[in-house]
């Protein structure tokens, strides 16, 4: 074992004495021990602050692959490959009990909050919840199909929730053993499983690669987590709508181009960036962080003008005049210091500082004749407050949000203000008289931001529920609402010409949108899910060629050829969709599909923004579809009986081959696979399938056993070729 300080990432100390593999490590709830569990059959328990060994529990007549502290701290529990669980008084290290039930390996083990019942996973498939003080079986859970690989108790201690070989997850009520539901999404096993302290979430991690946030309540898919690095707080256009400006919790301010996707350039800060905001002329980018300044940048170069101090605290928001001249600011977030401040933007001089929030600001706006300014004040606030921008004098108090108000912004003539707020609420305002005109309700979070299009027909909101909502800004009807992001959405902005939508998120990413009218999205969502995503784009090849009226001629023009796949392509391409994030579907499509069909789309020839986009979510759907490299994955289950599937990822197309060998060298049996293309080869479907029999038809006996995976992409040894072996178990 290793401790590592988790400040620093410094190695404390290696721990040494097992003799074997230690499969599973726990501290106790002081922190001053750590249990551990290994292949030598054997417990240990070590002092944290010295490294020393403390016990050695022996008694278990297999591997030890699970062990828990009860929330005490006074008694530990082991779960082995001996189909046993095991009690042990942890101070003085005596065996309390024996739980005899499980009918194979025990791998997870989970105490109730209270501690008196203690929940246990085997490779039986079941799970079973034992008394802690007599060391009785209470019940057994029997509904999955494949190995228990980890069990959690919610922390009311009135849920259970199982992960599963099945792939699947399984919510049981404790005290009826009643299945409440049953979660499908995860494409491999569910390796572990673990409950918000809020109870309202659940995660599951799998050997998909993903991790999964559910609803507990209602079993519905929250999330999808795939590796984002840091939050955007905060977007801007440039004023040609060429360029983009994204400021993030990295500390940096990134540049974007729009038609490309490509970084021009990184500007950093030394803390979070909140805010940023172009001057008119499109030539200087001003931009405010928790690290209390407000930096002035060259846009072209990217070289720093002039740094703007004064600030006590965060500066949440920024914003130009729109003559250029001047700069506004505030300060909000945890912790800002309450105050909105006017700068000449020529010379960085202070004109003055407005006082009058009760709390942070955490928005600022000015109306587009340049004459009033706009502020959102914070959570205990809540309120809008107008002032005169040239005088800096209070004209009104707008009050109606229950909570801060995260986001203003005027309409294009300056006759309605928009404000978003912490009560899921966007509200607008008549900016003349600050009279409430109507309040827009749908979001089920804060709403972060809100922005008016060009033409001041439609106001876009994004909110802390993920999504960012479209209303029509003269009824305040709802339009449609945009999903993609996986994090709570924190900016919202329009393209100068009003046909993008870029939207920032806690996800770290920009997703920019096409606004297409809902006649085009409906067109491409062709199984009418509500939504357009990879299965769609399945759903016209398919049916390539065909004629007639299909939802697959997404065109309409009597025929689904390549035009109608490239249409969905492009929309999906529009919406900031992974090419991963529809797994099920990607096992239909082949590198070599893909590559066709962008023969085919590269054929036509054509220029245009629907086409060009199409074309680059088809390529990176290729890279998503293409593997890096070939490897040879661990065989699963392992050890296994009577059968087991070897995934692997061929980086090219290749003639493949999977030998399995005896300990002693002798082969058992040849698996020959073929020419086959590149791609991932790792679900059930895909991957190597060996029924535990030899070239002879006979079941081999128990033991350890080699598998070797040997790719040929010509007929000498070249850069194609690829050999590697790994060791599986039977187990019977």
């Amino acid at each position: 074992m290793r401790l590592w300080d988790v400040d620093t990432g410094n190695l404390i100390r290696t721990l040494t004495g097992h003799t074997s593999s230690v499969l599973s490590v726990s501290f106790s709830p002081n922190g001053n021990t750590l249990a551990s569990g290994s292949w030598d059959d054997t417990v240990r328990l070590w002092d944290v602050d010295t490294g020393n060994l403390i016990h050695t529990l022996t008694g278990h007549t297999d591997g030890v692959e699970s062990v828990s502290f009860s929330p005490d701290g006074n008694t530990l529990a082991s779960g082995s490959w001996d189909d046993t669980v095991r009690l042990w008084d942890a101070n003085t290290s005596n065996l309390i009990h024996t739980l005899t039930g499980h009918t194979s390996w025990v791998f997870s083990l989970s105490f109730s909050p209270d501690g008196n019942a203690l929940a246990s996973g085997s490779r039986d498939d079941t799970v079973r919840l034992w008394d802690v003080n007599t060391g009785n079986l209470i019940r057994t859970f029997k509904e999955h199909t494949w190995s228990v690989n980890s069990v959690s108790f919610i922390p009311d201690g009135n849920t259970l929730a199982s992960g599963s070989g099945d792939d699947t997850v399984r919510l049981w009520e404790v005290n009826t053993g009643n299945l409440i539901r049953t979660l499908t999404g995860h494409t491999s096993s569910v390796l572990s499983v673990s409950f918000s302290p809020a109870e309202n979430t659940l995660a599951s991690g799998s050997r998909d690669g993903t991790d999964r946030l559910w609803d507990v309540d209602t079993g519905n898919l929250i999330h999808t987590l795939t590796g984002h690095t840091s939050w955007v707080f905060s977007l801007s256009f440039s004023p040609d709508g060429n360029a983009l400006a994204s400021g993030s919790w990295d500390d940096m301010v990134r540049l974007w181009d729009v038609d490309t996707g490509n970084l021009i350039r990184t500007i950093r800060h030394t803390d979070w960036v909140r805010s940023v905001s172009f001057s008119p002329d499109g030539n200087t980018l001003a931009s405010g962080s928790d690290d209390a300044t407000i930096r002035l940048w060259d846009a072209n170069t990217g070289t720093p003008i002039r740094t703007l101090t004064g600030h006590r605290g965060d500066v949440s928001s920024v914003s130009f005049s729109p003559d250029g001249n001047t700069l506004v600011s505030a300060s909000g977030g945890w912790f800002g210091d309450g105050t909105v401040r006017l700068w000449d933007a020529n010379t960085g001089n202070l004109i003055r500082t407005i006082t009058g929030h009760t709390d942070g600001v955490s928005s600022v706006s000015f109306s587009p004749d340049g004459n009033t300014i706009a502020s959102g004040g914070g959570w205990e606030d809540a309120t809008v407050r107008l002032r005169d921008a040239n005088t800096g004098t209070h004209i009104r108090t707008l009050t109606g949000h229950r909570y801060g108000v995260n986001s203003v912004s005027f309409n294009p003539d300056g006759n309605t203000l928009a404000s978003g707020g912490g009560d899921n609420t966007v509200r607008l305002w008549d900016a003349n008289t600050g009279t409430p005109i109507r309040t827009l309700t749908g979001h089920r979070g804060d709403v972060e931001s809100v922005s008016f299009s060009p033409d001041g027909n439609t106001l876009a909101s994004g909110s802390d529920d993920a999504t960012i909502r479209l209303w029509d800004a003269n009824t305040g009807t709802p339009i449609r609402t945009l999903t993609g992001h996986t994090g709570w959405v924190s900016s919202v902005s329009f393209s100068p010409d009003g046909n993008t939508l870029v939207s920032g998120s806690g996800d770290g990413t920009v997703l920019l949108w096409e606004l297409r009218s809902p006649l085009s999205i409906t067109a491409s969502d062709v199984n009418q899910d509500g939504m357009v995503n990879v299965i769609d784009l399945v759903l016209v090849a398919l049916q390539f060629g065909r004629t007639g009226t299909l939802n697959a001629d997404v065109n309409g023009n009597g025929v689904v050829d390549i035009d109608d796949l490239i249409e969905v392509a492009s929309f999906i391409g529009s919406t900031g969709q992974a090419p991963q994030a529809q797994p099920l579907a990607l096992t239909t499509i082949t590198p070599a599909d893909v590559q066709n069909w962008l023969t085919q789309a590269e054929a036509l020839n054509r220029t245009d923004t629907m086409t060009q986009r199409g074309i680059r979510f088809l390529e990176q759907l290729l890279a998503a579809l293409t593997p890096k490299e070939t490897v040879l994955l661990p065989n699963y289950p392992n050890p296994f009986n009577p059968e087991t599937w070897i995934p692997y990822h061929l980086a090219h197309a290749a003639d493949v081959t999977l030998t399995i060998y005896e300990i002693k060298g002798a082969v058992v049996r040849r698996l020959d696979l073929g020419h086959q293309a590149a791609g991932y080869y790792t679900d059930r479907s895909k991957a190597a399938y060996w029924d535990g029999r030899n070239e002879s038809g006979e079941s081999v006996a128990n033991g350890v056993y080699f598998y070797q995976l040997r790719v040929s992409s010509s007929q000498s040894i070249g850069a194609g070729d690829y050999s590697k072996t790994r060791r599986m178990v039977i187990l019977k």
